[in-house]
């Protein structure tokens, strides 16, 4: 149990009204999800296209995340009293227009800077709709609502990505994230139309969303996405090498694997989310459990395209940490709600930067490719640790309040 409480519930409405309410803030997600993703795809093409080599390219993948890291606690704080539809909506408008500037960059300089811009509003976006999202619904289903909201991002992993790349080859890559700024604006219309209104909440303030940073339990949880997610993007990183060098595939059946990914992912957020509004820490506790072991399956599995398909999709289902963990920040982080949400996806990119450089120093120091498995699997045993901790002090403070 935890000693705060969860966000206050919002007047949504008929059920129909709530299942349009999600399907909006979700398409945000799928927009997010879309650019985040397909950027990794199209690498080679805006490579080309700004007169780059692909590892310089490469920064722009990571200003991106860099965007996402600090902006989520950056406009957290900043908007934490403003109605969180009219947040969202300014949240989506920041994020076509970075993305409708990427698809006009005229150099990798300014490609630098339109990405840094696109990933700043990330974070907030899902932190804020996550706390919508949990405000529609009875306290017990509110793992699922946020799950429903992170859903268009995993659905954007099978869908959206291949689409993108698809529009890519046809039309040129500036058209990825042209798309992209269309599906935000859309995003725009659907949340003015859908989402509940709010007055916002005039005793906000960014001194008391700061006083999140002072939860030991808040940082345990960031701490449990930052190490424990790592272990999934250490393999991802490297995902279609792997399948190139050791299992033999040819480039063209890249796609298929990475799609089972992306079908496991969203089982996993749906499947971790049911059980995460009936037992939290434990569900979060059993999907590092998943993880470690199937990441430790992946250097076994890699010599075999059906059991890579197999084992890909078992690692995809680790992704149901996330909404796991969402929630849980919205319960450490007291009346700080805003900024506790937030933080969830600057852990998530920080594990995003952790997983694949110790992945790529594994390959590098001539242990194969099939080593970012282990790595992946002490990442996730990492989290455990950390997971360990946490509930040890939730369980002691619980002994605590019941003897005083």
């Amino acid at each position: 149990m935890t000693s705060s409480t969860p966000p206050a519930p919002t007047r949504a409405g008929p059920a129909a009204h709530v299942r349009l309410a999600l399907l909006a803030l979700s398409m945000g997600g799928f927009a997010i999800g879309t650019t985040e993703f397909a950027a990794m795809g199209v690498l080679p093409d805006f490579a080309a296209g700004l007169g780059i080599d692909e590892p310089t390219a490469g920064h722009v993948i990571s200003a991106y995340a860099l965007g996402v890291v600090v902006g989520a606690p950056l406009l957290a704080v900043l908007g934490a009293r403003l109605p969180r539809r009219t947040l969202l909506i300014g949240l989506m408008a920041l994020f076509a227009l970075g993305n409708g500037l990427s698809a006009l960059a005229p150099s990798y300089e300014w490609m630098l800077l339109f990405r840094f811009l696109s990933g700043v509003p990330h974070g907030a976006y899902f932190g804020v709709a996550a706390l919508v999202a949990a405000s529609l619904v009875p306290p017990e289903k509110r793992a699922q609502a946020v799950a429903r909201v992170l859903m268009g991002l995993t659905i954007a992993t099978i869908i959206g990505v291949p689409f993108a790349k698809t529009v890519s080859l046809e039309f040129g890559w500036r058209s990825t994230f042209a798309i992209v700024a269309a599906l935000a604006a859309l995003t725009m219309l659907l949340v003015h139309a859908y989402a509940p209104k709010d007055a916002g909440d005039p005793n906000a303030s960014p001194l008391r969303e700061l006083g999140a940073l002072k939860r030991r339990q808040v940082w345990l949880t960031l701490g449990i996405g930052a190490i424990g997610f790592g272990g999934m993007f250490a393999v991802y990183a490297y995902l279609a090498s792997t399948l190139m060098a050791v299992t033999g595939v040819s480039a063209q059946t890249t796609p298929i694997v990475f799609a089972v990914f992306g079908v496991g992912m969203t089982v996993g957020n749906l499947v971790g989310a049911w059980a995460a509004d009936r037992a939290q820490m434990p569900a979060a506790g059993g999907i590092l459990l998943w993880s470690a072991a199937s990441l430790a399956l992946y250097p076994f599995a890699a010599g075999h395209l059906w059991s890579m398909l197999l084992v890909v999709f078992l690692i995809g289902c680790g992704g149901g940490l996330g909404s796991i963990l969402q929630t849980r920040l919205m319960d450490v982080s007291g009346d700080a709600q805003t900024l506790g949400a937030a933080l969830n996806h600057s852990a998530f990119n920080t594990a995003n930067a952790i997983g694949p450089w110790l992945g790529g120093m594994a390959v590098a120091a001539g242990y194969g490719w099939t080593a970012t498995g282990w790595v992946g699997c002490g990442l996730a045993l990492g989290g455990l640790l950390i997971w360990a901790i946490s509930w040890s002090d939730d369980r002691r403070r619980g002994m605590t309040r019941a003897t005083a």
